[in-house]
């Protein structure tokens, strides 16, 4: 745990760790950041900062719509659809000083035509906007490297500097997969958009490195 770290210090430290998280799960008509993998992103550092996240009901409603409707055998089912409304808190303590808390008010929904999922539905949807909100997770894109452009992807401005040594891990990856200097210069102007390993962005060298990780050795020039 890390020690010394008030909770507004250790919060902020979760905060860094996590960005922005890439859209993964496909729905009928778009990409959406699922509930567990927010928690995936999010639980380990909070573990690390020996922090808890309490859920807390204080109201609820429950609003029921009927609709008449005709199926395929002309015969007249009754469908009822469930709105649940839940007014909650949620309450970071600090493990380390349980004297140190945060409550903050939230409010979920959940929608479910069977009723009984109501409940679990609005509380997973409180939970997963309110971390994805209290940290300021961006997931607006489905590409995280638009994230990067939109907070800055000029290095000398982010922080962010590619060392020689990471040039040259680089290229002596490239090299055990059979890739030519020539092939990874065209791989990185055609992905990223940039002439050089030292002009890309933090996600976008380990973006790389973990693409040129995944194939197999002696390619024979294949590109990433």
């Amino acid at each position: 745990m890390a020690d010394n770290l008030n909770i507004y210090q250790k919060l902020i430290e979760v905060r860094k760790k996590v960005p922005y998280l890439q859209k993964e799960n496909a729905g009928e008509q778009y990409k959406y950041v699922s509930s567990s993998q927010v928690l995936a992103n999010v639980r380990e550092e909070m573990d690390k900062q020996g922090l808890l996240l309490i859920p807390k009901v204080v109201g609820k409603n429950v609003i029921g719509d009927t609709v008449e409707k005709t199926n395929k055998y002309n015969e007249m089912k009754h469908t009822t659809t469930y709105f649940t409304e839940l007014t909650m808190e949620f309450t970071w303590v600090n493990a380390e000083k349980p004297d140190e808390t945060i409550e903050c008010p939230w409010y979920g929904q959940g929608v479910d035509i069977a009723g009984e999922k109501g409940v679990g539905k609005a509380l997973t949807y409180a939970e997963k906007y309110f971390l994805l909100k209290f940290f300021n997770i961006a997931t607006d894109k489905d590409d995280p490297d638009s994230f990067q452009s939109k907070i800055g992807s000029d290095n000398s401005e982010s922080g962010w500097t590619v060392t020689e040594q990471m040039v040259a891990e680089i290229f002596d990856l490239a090299k055990r997969k059979g890739i030519s200097t020539k092939g990874i210069k065209e791989t990185i102007l055609k992905q990223f958009k940039k002439p050089e390993v030292k002009n890309l962005t933090e996600i976008e060298y380990n973006k790389l490195k973990k693409n040129l990780g995944k194939l197999p050795d002696k390619q024979g020039g294949q590109q990433v």
